[in-house]
């Protein structure tokens, strides 16, 4: 009789399970992030041909880049409509002295990116291109736009999983770069 309604009961507990998810107040969109702590992964990417800053190419994406400086490493691409609505945040964050903002772009056409910061701005020092999303996986993403805040020796700081708005500007990332920068975590 127990094995007959055994199935029930696991019906019951998950659906259980569940709602108490549902109910416990915690932001869905909020994905805990492994490598928070743990050393970035390399970058060696190839650069975003074409691209130009004060009339000057735009380097790839390598480790020297952001060797010793506190960098914010943004996922984009030009396609992503969440990426044309946070990059004024982006542009403003790339005048801030005390972070190097650099970016990998995603699944990506040379010339739409190209179009893409032609139109809007480049905020980067650096692009790299990631045409086959290996670095998107070496760097735990999950879709775009992503962003991680670097160290100094490399250890990732903090990740934002989504476009930034004021809110999270205010709220999560200029703390975290006030943390990084006074040295307490």
């Amino acid at each position: 009789m127990l094995l007959a309604f055994l199935p029930l009961i696991v019906f019951v507990a998950l659906a259980g399970v569940f709602l108490y998810q549902l109910g416990s107040g915690k932001d869905a969109s909020e994905i805990p992030s492994v490598l928070i702590g743990s050393k970035a992964p390399a970058l060696d990417l190839a650069p975003l041909e074409g691209l130009t800053k004060f009339g000057e190419p735009v380097p790839a994406l390598t480790d020297q880049v952001i060797d010793g400086k506190l960098a914010l490493v943004n996922v984009w691409a030009s396609w992503c409509v969440p990426c044309r609505q946070e990059h004024p945040i982006l542009l403003e964050l790339s005048r801030d002295p005390r972070i190097t903002l650099v970016g990998i772009n995603y699944k990506d056409k040379t010339e739409n990116a190209l179009r893409f910061l032609g139109e809007l701005g480049n905020p980067f020092a650096a692009v790299g291109i990631d045409p086959n999303g290996k670095a998107a996986i070496d760097w735990g993403v999950y879709g775009v736009p992503e962003t991680y805040l670097v160290a100094p020796d490399g250890e990732i700081l903090f990740k934002q999983i989504g476009p930034f708005t004021p809110a999270a500007l205010r709220d999560k990332l200029l703390p975290a770069i006030e943390a990084a920068l006074g040295g307490s975590k």
